[in-house]
């Protein structure tokens, strides 16, 4: 048995991370502290909140991780809290795939439209040799510019770009690929000038690169004199349907950066924070400035908003920006948030350069961050009643199913994470199993995962539910990072036969988690839960939200089963003879043009495609004329 009282005595009074835990084992809640043994014991106090009360009263154990100092501390508690999800951590409601413009880092750089920068992609951390867990972070190359709150303005802006510079759009690799195909279409419709076959030379395709990020970055100045000028060259020279399109170009230009004409010179590369905060809900408000421009501005719903304003802001702001792929110097807000000099060092250290918490008094900044504020309360105001309507209708629909199902440590409405499974094939070709997983009544697409059929042949659904379940519960007992959550509920799309394979993997593993089957009518629809072989009826709320699943698991594995069929599909007769490759494959096409060129050629002739060899040439050669 875990007692709390002694093992608060063995505690260090070093800094670190703290994890506590409920009688199931689930983390609840993550934390950290310059000193552990004070910050774990004030938990346990008679004095504390009712929101610590309710807290403590779930703990039935709790781990922890020392660290040198606090800024470790920060980074290692914010890369477990995005991990973990825990129940009682203030939280955002929705994780955002920012939109961003990334400038490949390559031989002739393409401009791409990206959701996460992978260059600031999530903490991950190791075991260093002085037995602590280190947080580093991945880095790929290339250039980034966002984040854009809007996936439209981004789109709007490439295609603008792609209009006035005509880059390069393919997934060719140089100089690998230089000169080993024919231009493409783009080239014949002039979106593109053809690098691949020299038709412009590297240095005028990196000077339409370096003009085009200039753009990105604001200065259009000179790209609109640029324009202006050809546009009056052509009509001059009566040539009126190219001046159109460079006066339409110009007009694009003008919508685009009216967007943007809310102008402060003075505050550069700047995020305004503003908090709302009534009852247990807060609404974060953000305004984004970049070159002096409020470019966007988002809001953002906290769970789990119950305690000072100070600490659910500095929690915000741990969350938000280690998301982020852009940092900007300086963060503006009316309010410190705790642990500020910490925040900064983080801040910094992910930036590369210093960052400053601000909190103005007077002037053009406290203006910005007073109209945050006034949005945010606004906002929250407004949507409140929608989101406690929806938080409520979430939560009662769990106590519905947690009821039905007679899952007494459920009842509270606490089936926070449902992972559900399906298989698709057509007749076992290609078959395929599917992970949804919905936490907190919302699909969490991050946590989905394909399965591809390797242990079965043929169309056995039982068997290769068996296979999946198998796979996926064994990477989460070896502690695979991608399978590191435990289900509340298992539902699987089928009745008894999936129901009870399943419960046989998970039993042979000493996994206790309740599994259900989602089983439908003869027409298809959603009728009920299949669970320790009785067919559980539901209200049509109860229904609704299972069908939600059941739709979405069922989708997701046929997309997964319809790529994988498509590319089996894209087959060459070239495919199957030995000693015969991609590359070769691709080779002999090249040069000969047809398969029955192929099929004609002599040996010596085979030879004289890039990458052959004489047994490569003699297997081909064979080939075609013993079948």
């Amino acid at each position: 048995m875990f007692d709390i009282a002694e093992e608060l005595k063995k505690m260090p009074t070093k800094s670190g991370v703290y994890i506590m835990k409920d009688e199931n084992d689930h983390i609840i809640y993550i934390g950290k502290a310059i000193k552990l043994r004070n910050r774990v014991r004030s938990y346990f106090r008679e004095t504390v909140d009712p929101k610590t009360r309710n807290l403590a009263a779930k703990i039935t154990h709790f781990e922890y991780i020392v660290t040198d100092n606090e800024l470790e501390a920060l980074i290692l508690e914010c890369a477990l809290i995005k991990k973990h999800s825990p129940k009682y951590n203030v939280r955002l409601k929705d994780s955002k795939a920012y939109p961003y413009i990334k400038v490949t880092d390559e031989v002739l750089p393409r401009i791409l439209y990206v959701h996460q920068s992978d260059k600031n992609s999530l903490p991950s951390s190791k075991i260093a040799s002085d037995g602590y867990e280190h947080i580093f972070r991945k880095h790929k190359k290339g250039r980034y510019f966002g984040p854009y709150i809007s996936g439209e303005r981004v789109r709007e802006l490439l295609q603008l770009i792609h209009d006035i510079w005509p880059l390069r759009r393919c997934s060719k690799r140089f100089p690998k690929d230089f000169g080993k195909s024919r231009p493409c279409l783009c080239y014949h419709i002039g979106q593109c000038k053809a690098p691949c076959n020299y038709h412009i030379s590297e240095e005028e395709y990196n000077k339409m690169v370096d003009e085009a990020i200039s753009f990105i970055q604001g200065k259009v100045d000179s790209v609109v004199a640029q324009l202006t000028s050809k546009m009056q060259e052509y009509s001059d020279a009566l040539e009126f349907e190219k001046a159109t399109e460079l006066r339409n170009l110009l007009g694009a230009i003008n919508i685009l950066t009216e967007k943007q004409k809310v102008e402060n010179d003075s505050l550069d590369d700047r995020d305004i924070i503003a908090l709302a905060q009534k009852d247990d809900k807060a609404m974060a408000q953000v305004f984004f400035i970049r070159m002096g421009k409020i470019i966007d501005r988002e809001q953002f719903t906290i769970q789990n908003a119950v305690g000072e304003a100070a600490d659910i802001l500095s929690a915000f702001i741990k969350q938000f920006y280690s998301e982020v792929a852009f940092i900007p110097k300086e963060l503006i807000m009316l309010q410190e948030p705790t642990d500020k000099a910490t925040i900064e060092l983080w801040l910094s250290k992910l930036k590369g350069r210093k960052v400053h918490i601000v909190i103005p008094q007077k002037g053009e900044k406290h203006k910005l961050a007073t109209l945050a504020e006034r949005n945010a309360d606004l906002t929250l105001n407004q949507f409140g009643t929608h989101i406690n309507r929806e938080k409520d209708q979430t939560i009662a629909t769990q106590k519905e199913i947690a009821h039905s199902l007679n899952l007494p440590n459920l009842f509270d409405g606490t089936i926070t994470r449902i992972e559900a499974y399906d298989i698709s094939n057509i007749q076992g070709f290609e078959s395929v199993g599917s992970m949804v997983v919905f936490e907190d009544g919302k699909p969490k697409r991050s946590d989905y995962r394909k399965f591809k059929i390797k242990w079965v042949r043929g169309p056995d659904d039982y068997a290769s539910m068996q296979e999946v379940i198998t796979r996926r519960f064994n990477r989460y007992l070896q502690a695979d990072e991608n399978f590191s959550k435990k289900p509340d509920l298992i539902m699987i799309d089928g009745g008894k036969g999936q129901v009870s394979v399943t419960e046989k993997v998970l039993d042979s593993i000493n996994l206790s988690i309740p599994v259900c089957g989602m089983i439908k009518d003869d027409k298809h629809r959603t009728r009920g839960l299949m669970y320790q072989n009785n067919e559980i009826s539901l209200t049509t709320k109860g229904l609704r939200f299972i069908t939600k699943i059941q739709d979405e698991v069922h989708r997701f594995a046929v997309e997964y089963h319809r790529k994988l069929r498509t590319k089996s599909q894209v087959h060459s007769i070239l495919d199957d003879i030995p000693g015969i490759g991609p590359t070769r494959r691709t080779a002999l096409i090249q040069h000969f043009k047809a398969i029955e060129k192929i099929r004609k050629a002599s040996v010596e002739e085979l030879m004289q495609a890039d990458t052959m060899t004489i047994k490569a040439a003699e297997s081909v050669y064979n080939f075609f004329r013993n079948t």
